[in-house]
């Protein structure tokens, strides 16, 4: 099995691409720490661990936007499994839209705070017992939108783009050290936050909801969602031996929506 003797952190683990990811990661034999704001969905997925895969698994509540509850965070894991995440995945993210001039204080500051300082604060907080032991992977879900831009998503493809920055940097910094830092890049995802993006547009427009919906499809020349499980597919490449040789890199996986 490709994870054997690995513990996994995964934030953002309830639902959607965190769970797929968790339970891919779980599925090849690591150990996976699930954390969330939303106490019922991560215990949910850390018992269909247990219960599917026989791993061991634990869950933590945790705003990855606070500091001080991402060191509590790690000192939870650490204290449950004897030992520091050999991977870190930093899923968790909000999105919301808004026209810039309708963007206020509090919206930016959401964005940047959970979508990008919480990326840094979780691998701030891994990368130490990494270092240490010679061997790691930070895995960031960022987003097609951390490579160009769309209406009325500034707050959150600005901080999307401090995602991949970040990523590239701390790979400069660790990859000779036998740690990877890699960003995956989904285009939209069958996922709640996506259907909350066409939710806002049948609000915004009056468009029918299997109209807004095609309209996304649209977007890929594939004309489909992407699935968590083909997110969860890369990210089990990134934290496995056979993806050692990729480092610095943020991969779209989007259908072919944006070429860069």
């Amino acid at each position: 099995m490709k994870l054997t003797n690995k513990l996994a952190l995964v934030t953002g683990g309830g639902r959607g691409i965190g769970r797929a990811i968790a339970l891919a990661f779980a599925n090849e034999e690591a150990d996976v720490a699930v954390s969330a704001r939303s106490r019922d969905q991560v215990e949910e997925v850390a018992a269909e661990i247990r219960r599917t895969d026989g791993g061991k698994s634990l869950a933590v509540v945790c705003d990855v936007s606070n500091a001080t509850d991402v060191q509590r965070m790690f000192a939870i894991v650490s204290d449950a499994f004897g030992r520091s995440p050999d991977i870190m995945v930093c899923n968790a993210g909000i999105a919301e839209s808004a026209p810039l001039t309708k963007t206020d204080d509090d919206l930016w500051r959401r964005h940047v705070e959970t979508n990008l300082s919480g990326t840094f604060y979780c691998m701030r907080a891994a990368l130490p017992s990494m270092l240490e032991q010679g061997w790691g992977r930070i895995i960031n879900v960022a987003s097609i939108a951390g490579k160009t831009g769309a209406p009325y998503i500034a707050a959150y493809s600005a901080s999307k783009h401090g995602v991949l920055g970040l990523t590239r940097s701390v790979a400069m910094e660790v990859g000779g050290k036998g740690i990877t830092v890699n960003a995956i890049c989904p285009g939209y995802v069958n996922t709640d936050m996506t259907t909350r993006g066409v939710e806002n547009i049948t609000t915004r427009t009056g468009r029918p909801a299997a109209e807004a919906l095609a309209a996304i499809k649209q977007m890929s020349p594939q004309n489909r969602l992407i699935t968590p499980e083909e997110v969860a597919a890369l990210a089990l490449l990134f934290a496995s031996d056979e993806g050692r040789g990729i480092n610095g890199q943020a991969i779209n996986i989007d259908g072919g929506t944006v070429l860069f």
